[in-house]
């Protein structure tokens, strides 16, 4: 299991976390302000410089790859502000309404979507 420790661009947590679950192939789950990836099989390890490299990827896709530094410490990521200041963004008060599903930490806006998608992990 792998920690991101997003406090520095914690309104864009979510997205990142999207982005780099998907890239990795990864089970994320969220916490208040970080998140954390595991393996979708428990012998598989997941790569932390692939990790890094796709927070770096999603970084330079929004223009802010020069402005926060990535740095890994066995399996701890935190990303940090080289200016020391934190990313706002005019989409963190539709973030602050996203659930996640606690098995597989599938993401949504509707807790209608979220019920229905959960029941798949009850069948």
């Amino acid at each position: 299991m792998i920690t991101i420790d997003c406090k520095d661009v914690i309104s864009i947590k979510n997205e990142l976390l999207v982005y780099v679950a998907d890239e990795m192939a990864a089970i994320p789950t969220l916490k208040h302000d970080q998140f954390t990836l595991s393996a979708l099989d428990d012998d598989d390890i997941i790569d932390i410089n692939k990790v890094v490299s796709a927070i770096k990827e999603f970084l330079n896709s929004i223009d802010q790859g020069g402005n926060f530094a990535v740095i890994s410490n066995h399996n701890a990521i935190k990303i940090k502000s080289l200016s020391g200041n934190i990313l706002e963004s005019d989409i963190a008060e539709v973030q602050n309404n996203l659930l996640s599903c606690t098995h597989c930490g599938f993401v949504t806006q509707y807790e209608v979507e979220l019920n229905t998608h959960m029941r798949i992990h009850y069948i």
